[in-house]
C-alpha cells in the first residue's frame, strides 16, 4: 500500500489519453456551427498543444512551459478573440462529450476536479479574450489539484 496520491495527469491516463481527448474535441469543434468560426484559423497541431497544456495543468511534465512559452504564451493566444458566453458554454459541452467518448475517468472525485478546471479555464479564457481585458502578471502555469483550485488562481 502507498500513501502517494496520483496527480490528475496520472489519473486521467497521461499524455496518450489527453492527446486522444483533444483530438476528439477539436474534431467536434471543426464541425460545430458555434465554435468552428472561432477556430477557423486553428493550426493543425493545436490539439497537441492543448494536450500538453492540460498535462502540465494536471500535474504532468512542464512541457508547455519548456516548449511552448508557458502561461504568457497561452494568454497571448486568447487576447482579442472576443469569446462569447454561448461559445464558452458550447466549448465546455463539447469538451465533456469528448471526455466521455475517449474514456476519461468518471469517478466522482476526479470528475469534480476535472469539470472544475474546464469550467474555470474556459471562463478565464473568455475573460482574457475581451478587448478590455487587463494584461495578466502571472508567469507560471498553476497545477490544478484534487477537489480545489490552487491558491491565488486568477
Amino acid at each position: 500500500m502507498t500513501d502517494t496520491v496520483p496527480t490528475m495527469y496520472e489519473w486521467i491516463g497521461g499524455a496518450e489519453r489527453l492527446e486522444r481527448l483533444t483530438e476528439e474535441f477539436y474534431r467536434r469543434v471543426r464541425e460545430d456551427e458555434v465554435l468552428a468560426p472561432l477556430f477557423a484559423r486553428m493550426a493543425d497541431d493545436h490539439p497537441q498543444h492543448v494536450a500538453v497544456w492540460l498535462g502540465e495543468v494536471f500535474g504532468g511534465p512542464e512541457a508547455y512551459t519548456e516548449g511552448h512559452g508557458g502561461f504568457p504564451h497561452m494568454l497571448s493566444r486568447h487576447r482579442g478573440r472576443g469569446i462569447r458566453p454561448e461559445q464558452r458554454e458550447r466549448w465546455v459541452k463539447l469538451f465533456m462529450e469528448a471526455a466521455d467518448h475517449v474514456g476519461v475517468p468518471t469517478d466522482a472525485e476526479f470528475r469534480s476536479a476535472f469539470v472544475g478546471y474546464i469550467e474555470f479555464g474556459s471562463r478565464r479564457a473568455m475573460a482574457n479574450s475581451q478587448l478590455d481585458a487587463k494584461p495578466g502578471t502571472r508567469e507560471t502555469i498553476k497545477t490544478w489539484g484534487w477537489g480545489e483550485a490552487p491558491p491565488g488562481t486568477d
